[in-house]
């Protein structure tokens, strides 16, 4: 079946807009410096601070920068994981085998139009832009969403990802990579040419675009190019256009576009202090005393450009994170012949550290233990998982209510807790800590935790739940024949 989602983050708000509630608008002029968070606050949805909860996307018309024209931000398109699936005109449970089916039929991008997608040359000033700081704690301005697009030297292996950066000055940018993970191996081949890596920050992207670039490797290897990807899941290839002052590339549809060069250079990613911003996972995140800079050499935009930004804490990130994740890991559990019928990464869990697990009707006692032995799997294949709940099909899994009434009612913890102790973790998780839990071999380690909230074979008859029907209208009644005379 073919599907096409919008083209770009136009057509997505352009989408939304018939949708009563899907969308608000901000015409009240707001400072970028703290302003736009604190009004979205209300809206973030936990792990963001009560009181809070998911709500709309928000387009601000009007964030002022420190030094800069006012210009628009938007907040919140992701906010909730029906909105963020119906994007891609799907529902949260189809999407992650949407996206099991783009990277198996990937669609290569293609080179762009220049007149088709016209763009504007701006001051090369990054301070002048309407980029959003947190908390009066932060480091500085943000790129919460800046998805950095780069060739890899050695393999001409495009790739692009979302990376945490601050603004340090008109034309600098610290960087936070993962390390290991596709970007930094590619700056590691340029540094050992003895080059910079040339790169290509965008801001303002297409769903299927932003949505391929938070997938994580194990769904999209090293060899296969996101946009790619994100081709096959919007149904139309992305496309892309030469940089002006790099040898790079650019996503034509962006809304705004930094380009420059990773430098082997190194700043503290905090002049001022020892906090960076927000986290996903809902606390304060430190700020790293070195990492690598980014020099920009131009900033171009489309005409009245929206910026798009994330809430550290929230519904948002999470959700970017967790359909990647959840893709990945129905993936593994077919490949080892125990599918699941579907995967839900919580918002709780960062959509990352906890993982709601959905299985059928069980056909016989194995079955017991396969459904343990497959969340198991889970935990150990995947660093990032914390903790995995079973549930039967009868629960609905996008259901908080419903997932606590299956924990209740469907669990003994002396039966149906499984235990892993001090595995590799996350260390964004300040409980996992030797501080915390002096059993932990090291920090960044955890304990992890099945919780089997499946009913038992041959108990179903015990476990069932009552299900209602509409009552029947009786047919209408049919005038009666007149009388002859």
């Amino acid at each position: 079946m073919s599907h096409r989602s919008p083209v770009d983050l136009r057509h997505a708000l352009a989408s939304l807009d018939p949708l009563p509630g899907e969308l608000v608008r901000v015409a009240t002029e707001l400072p970028a410096r703290y302003g736009v968070s604190a009004h979205y606050a209300r809206w973030a949805g936990a792990p963001a601070a009560p009181p809070t909860g998911a709500g709309p996307a928000v387009l601000f018309d009007r964030v002022r920068p420190d030094d800069g024209p006012t210009r628009a931000v938007l907040m919140g398109l992701y906010g909730t994981r029906r909105r963020a699936a119906g994007l891609l005109g799907c529902t949260p449970a189809e999407l992650p085998h949407r996206l099991l089916d783009a990277v198996a039929a990937p669609r290569p991008a293609v080179p762009g139009a220049v007149s088709r997608w016209p763009r504007e040359a701006l001051p090369l000033d990054l301070t002048a832009l309407p980029v959003p700081v947190l908390t009066d704690e932060d480091a500085g301005p943000y790129l919460t969403l800046g998805a950095v697009l780069a060739t890899d030297p050695d393999t001409g292996v495009r790739n692009l990802s979302v990376h945490r950066m601050c603004v340090q000055g008109p034309d600098t940018l610290t960087i936070w990579m993962v390390p290991g993970r596709d970007l930094e191996l590619a700056y590691q081949a340029a540094l050992r040419r003895g080059r910079a890596l040339p790169v290509a920050i965008h801001l303002g992207l297409s769903p299927a675009v932003l949505l391929s670039s938070c997938c994580p490797t194990s769904l999209v290897p090293s060899d296969l190019d996101e946009l790619a990807v994100a081709g096959a899941l919007a149904g139309q290839p992305v496309e892309l256009l030469p940089c002006a002052t790099v040898d790079a590339e650019f996503i034509a549809h962006a809304e705004y576009v930094i380009e420059g060069e990773l430098l082997a250079d190194h700043a503290p990613e905090s002049a001022h202090g020892t906090v960076a911003t927000p986290e996903f996972l809902g606390y304060q995140g430190r700020a790293h005393p070195s990492l690598p800079l980014i020099r920009a050499t131009a900033i171009t935009a489309r005409e009245s450009p929206i910026l798009q930004a994330v809430s550290g804490p929230g519904h948002e990130q999470s959700i970017l994170l967790g359909f990647g994740m959840e893709a990945a890991v129905l993936d593994v559990l077919r490949r080892r012949g125990t599918p699941a019928l579907a995967a839900h990464c919580h918002t709780a869990g960062g959509g990352q550290l906890m993982v709601v697990l959905q299985w059928p009707a069980k056909r016989g006692p194995e079955d017991d233990v396969a459904v343990r032995a497959a969340a198991e799997t889970v935990l150990e294949q995947f660093r990032m998982a914390k903790l995995v709940l079973c549930v039967g099909e009868d629960v609905d899994i996008e259901s908080d209510q419903d997932l606590w009434w299956a924990m209740v009612t469907r669990f003994q913890a002396d039966q149906d807790l499984v235990v892993l102790p001090d595995r590799e973790g996350f260390p964004l998780d300040p409980s996992q800590h030797t501080g915390y839990s002096p059993s932990l071999s090291a920090d960044g380690r955890t304990a992890k935790a099945v919780f089997d909230c499946t009913v038992p074979y041959g108990q179903s008859v015990r476990f069932r739940r009552p299900r209602f029907t509409e009552p029947s209208r009786p047919a209408p009644r049919r005038p009666a024949a007149p009388l002859p005379r």
